[in-house]
């Protein structure tokens, strides 16, 4: 999109917010008691975190290399699993947090394991540790979002994302101003933020009301994996051994956690 993260932060939170509240508009049929049930302490728990997460999340990507905001990023299913152990009383076991050790491995191999050129890229400065801070912080609030979903499965879940999102574009547009917001590659910013993140978020969201909110985590994790594939698949771009090593510790561990894992009864 070419933009700043302001400027990001604006469209994607705009876009993602008005989609989400016209897709509940669209399918709830007891809109009223629904808003009622989001008009407590942990809907505006979920609130408060979408604005971080999207305001975080562009700021960071704006400010440093996206390796080091990925890195931070990582650290959810970590968050995740601490916040489900204090907030809910649901401890990762040792299976979990081996899966977190070898994904955050696989994750730093690919990161950083590739050319001198990429790794004086990545060195240590105040914009790499900005990055850094706003990857970590992202994380935090992410996981925050799944574990009070977790918590309360029954919270409206279009209506409390959209709101962040619009309140974070709020933000987004009014630092920036109107005239600079027209400013970058207005179809790739609209794109992700009419489509790609509602359905990302949506779909991450709901997961939660199925699993622990630590294994909704770990799942995302495949996004900084697979997004050099992606890449490398629509634009050609070389893969480097170092990538294609951690994409397939980080693939190989999520898919030996799930085959392993089993539904457990309720006692």
């Amino acid at each position: 999109s070419d933009m700043g993260g302001l400027q990001m932060s604006g469209w994607r939170g705009l876009c993602m917010g008005t989609v989400m509240w016209l897709a509940w508009l669209s399918i709830s049929s007891n809109r009223i008691a629904e808003l009622k049930r989001l008009c407590c302490r942990l809907g505006a728990v979920l609130i408060v975190a979408q604005v971080c997460n999207s305001l975080f999340f562009s700021l960071g990507i704006a400010n440093a290399p996206v390796a080091i905001v990925v890195m931070g990023v990582a650290a959810t299913p970590v968050w995740a699993a601490l916040l489900s152990q204090f907030a809910l009383g649901e401890p990762a076991g040792r299976a979990t947090w081996w899966t977190i050790a070898a994904v955050l491995l696989g994750m730093a191999i690919a990161l950083f394991g590739g050319s001198a050129h990429e790794t004086d890229a990545l060195a240590l400065d105040p914009g790499v540790l900005l990055g850094a801070l706003f990857g970590l912080g992202t994380a935090l609030v992410l996981a925050a979002n799944f574990v009070t979903l977790r918590a309360r499965p029954d919270l409206p879940l279009l209506p409390a994302i959209g709101t962040g999102a619009l309140i974070a574009g709020c933000i987004g547009w009014t630092a920036t101003g109107t005239t600079a917001m027209m400013d970058g590659m207005l179809w790739a910013i609209l794109l992700t933020g009419a489509l790609i993140l509602p359905l990302s978020f949506f779909l991450l969201s709901q997961a939660t009301r199925y699993t622990h909110a630590a294994h909704v985590s770990l799942i995302m994790l495949l996004e900084a994996v697979l997004s050099p594939l992606w890449v490398w698949w629509a634009l050609g771009e070389e893969l480097s051994p170092a990538m294609l090593t951690g994409a397939a510790l980080v693939i190989g561990a999520l898919t030996a956690f799930l085959v392993t894992q089993r539904p457990r009864k309720k006692e």
